[in-house]
């Protein structure tokens, strides 16, 4: 099954909540609209705009139940079936590690105001948590309001800081720039490496040119930093990659050919 990979003792299992669009140039607006047609084109439709995934993930690890981050959330929004086709079934997650608070990552976490996941604890970085709680963001970040604070209300909120262990096999890892408190999640097990890159990155197109941040940055100047440090990484590891936004089922690894 294509949706399902395994590092080490450690299953992951692919979730799609539903796709975007839009002008990759405005997306990524120190991109070049030239380049994006020149060598990338398999990514762009025939109106060459770019549809990036909506993507979530499922772990298992040391009888963990574990799902990163819940999409762009209802009406639209498919993960719910997704989770039912693919096995994962919602009573049984323990924990939602939350990569960041942007809409397309969190407006699945409640249904009817109550936790989608009815028995998992949601962990959030306390650096995301700080940022987008604060007055002058939270005021008319309806996504936010919504869909993360009552979580606090719900007593269901760990707010969690540097590198922290939710398994002996997955830890979590300051990643900021997207967002202030942005994190990904490290995975090592049984002598393979796997990295759930959040929004890291969002194209394949910044494998090559990682100065490129799409305009959602909220730290641009950090991002490129951020996803130079751990591209470098992840090739040197050879770690499998899985990534929301990225095309198909996300899975990926960052090699070089020719010199990109």
């Amino acid at each position: 099954m294509d949706y399902r990979r395994w590092v080490g003792s450690v299953e992951l299992v692919s979730l799609t909540d539903g796709q975007g669009g839009g002008d990759p140039a405005a997306i990524f607006p120190t991109s070049s609209a030239d380049v994006w047609r020149e060598e990338f084109s398999e990514l762009l439709d025939g109106d060459g705009l770019v549809h990036p995934r909506y993507g979530s993930v499922a772990l298992r690890s040391e009888g963990k139940l574990i799902v990163v981050d819940t999409g762009a959330g209802p009406p639209e929004g498919r993960l719910l079936g997704e989770l039912d086709a693919k096995g994962v079934k919602r009573d049984e997650v323990g924990l939602v590690i939350l990569t960041h608070l942007h809409g397309d990552h969190i407006v699945g976490n409640l249904i009817d105001g109550r936790p989608a996941f009815p028995n998992a604890r949601y962990l959030v970085s306390r650096a995301d948590w700080d940022y987008w709680t604060a007055p002058d963001v939270l005021d008319g970040n309806s996504a936010v309001q919504e869909q993360a604070t009552p979580l606090e209300d719900l007593n269901v909120l760990d707010l969690i800081e540097g590198e922290f262990a939710v398994t002996g096999e997955l830890t979590t890892l300051p990643t900021p720039g997207h967002t202030p408190g942005h994190i990904s999640l490290v995975i090592q097990s049984e002598g393979e490496r796997g990295f759930v890159l959040g929004d890291v990155a969002h194209s394949p197109a910044q494998a090559e040119y990682t100065d490129w941040s799409p305009r959602f940055d909220i730290n641009p100047e950090t991002s490129p930093v951020t996803r130079r440090a751990i591209f470098d990484r992840l090739e040197a590891e050879g770690a499998l990659i899985s990534a929301g936004h990225m095309p198909e089922q996300g899975f990926g690894r960052l090699v070089r050919e020719g010199g990109r």
